[in-house]
């Protein structure tokens, strides 16, 4: 049986003894709990993320996202002015992907590419962690490559999720990718890309919950198609819920009662 406890005092260990620090000390309160307020749509990130995606299909994203008053639209950095444009004056966040889907871009690119999706409008931005890194056991470069994203995000009043991508991973490295999040200064850590053939389990979310405790958030993402997903990945822990089918989750819980955005747009 894993004993979680002895692997994040070795995460802990090795970190210590190469003496990495984190660059930002922000702790934010409340990040781990629920947002107020009623319906499941305060929690979706509502996300477009394929590479067809058009700038109409971004338009409607938008639109969607300030009808059903969804926690953020999601999506690739080449659209946050317009998603900012549109979502101006609105309760609905901007949150842009970095190093997606892979994670294996330089460091130095990724704390770039969040600068600059902040810079146009970004007020969220989920990174892709190293996975070959973590893989490989390289926890140092694992932890400077979130370090750098989370210490430009925080320099500029963003919140930083870390995506570890749970699919590719076992329980002992998604127990040391949290830890290692949670010691560089990210504020949630994410399950999936949704691009790597597995999303969201109930026990990874469980898993996850129980490693960052609730001083960080935790984001189900990939394979979140129905009311029930969603309300599963928050029974285990999740507050928040990244989703291309928000529109679905939200019409299910009202009895499809809300207007179809599609028709009406």
């Amino acid at each position: 049986m894993m004993n979680t406890d002895t692997i994040v005092k070795k995460v802990n260990a090795i970190l210590d003894e190469a003496s990495v620090q984190a660059r930002t000390g922000r702790i934010l309160p409340g990040l781990g709990a629920l947002p107020e307020g009623d319906g499941i749509a305060r929690v979706i990130d509502h996300t477009l993320l394929k590479p067809e995606a058009t700038e109409r299909d971004v338009e409607l994203l938008c639109y969607e996202g300030k009808l059903y008053g969804f926690a953020s639209v999601c999506v690739n950095s080449v659209f946050v002015p317009l998603a900012a444009e549109l979502l101006r004056a609105t309760s609905v966040k901007v949150c842009a992907v970095v190093g997606f889907p892979l994670g294996a871009s330089l460091p130095q690119v990724k704390a770039y590419e969040a600068l600059e999706a902040i810079r146009a409008g970004a007020q969220e931005i989920d990174m892709v962690l190293h996975v070959g890194a973590l893989k490989f056991r390289n926890l140092v470069a694992v932890y400077e490559d979130i370090s750098d994203v989370a210490t430009v995000c925080h320099e500029h009043n963003a919140l930083c999720k870390v995506i570890l991508e749970t699919a590719l991973l076992t329980d002992e490295e998604i127990v040391i990718a949290c830890q290692i999040a949670r010691r560089a200064g990210a504020d949630f850590v994410k399950t999936s890309t949704g691009f790597s053939g597995g999303g969201a389990t109930v026990e990874h979310v469980r898993l996850m919950r129980q490693i960052v405790g609730e001083g960080m958030g935790v984001k189900a993402s990939g394979g979140v198609r129905t009311l029930a997903d969603a309300q599963a990945m928050i029974a285990a822990g999740a507050n928040r819920i990244g989703a291309s089918a928000g529109v679905a989750i939200v019409r299910e819980e009202s009895g499809s009662a809300t207007p179809n955005a599609a028709s009406d747009y």
